[in-house]
């Protein structure tokens, strides 16, 4: 069947957008802060950098909420799922949150370790 021209640019639009509507609904990984060096940044360049790491670390915890949701959610849609798919599954899920975590703490580290740096240079 033919659509007339006027509605095949709104039937694509509304097909594109069903389309990306799980996508819409996926737990987005943050992306990593950069940490200011230091040995070379401003004061106004450590704050920008402190509000950073701090924004990156509420999306963190908003990811780590995400997958923890939709790992319950996924879990909840198996139909009567046994020991060893769970257990797989738990073990892959605790790998990403651990990794997750990890990162978080790297970031945080990373920071901490440039603070010292500034003050140590402008004392």
């Amino acid at each position: 069947m033919v659509l007339p021209m006027t509605y095949q640019k709104p039937l694509a639009v509304l097909i594109a957008s069903l389309t990306l509507i799980p996508v819409a609904f996926a737990c987005d990984y943050p992306e990593r802060p950069g940490v200011a060096n230091g040995s070379t940044a401003s004061r106004d360049e450590m704050i920008a950098s402190q509000r950073s790491v701090n924004a990156y670390m509420t999306a963190m915890n908003d990811y780590l909420a995400c997958i923890e949701a939709e790992e319950k959610d996924a879990v909840d849609a198996l139909d009567d799922p046994d020991e060893t798919t769970l257990s797989a599954r738990e073990s892959v899920f605790n790998k990403k949150y651990n990794a997750a975590v990890d990162e978080m703490h790297t970031v945080k580290d990373e920071f901490n370790a440039q603070v010292r740096v500034y003050k140590d240079r402008n004392e």
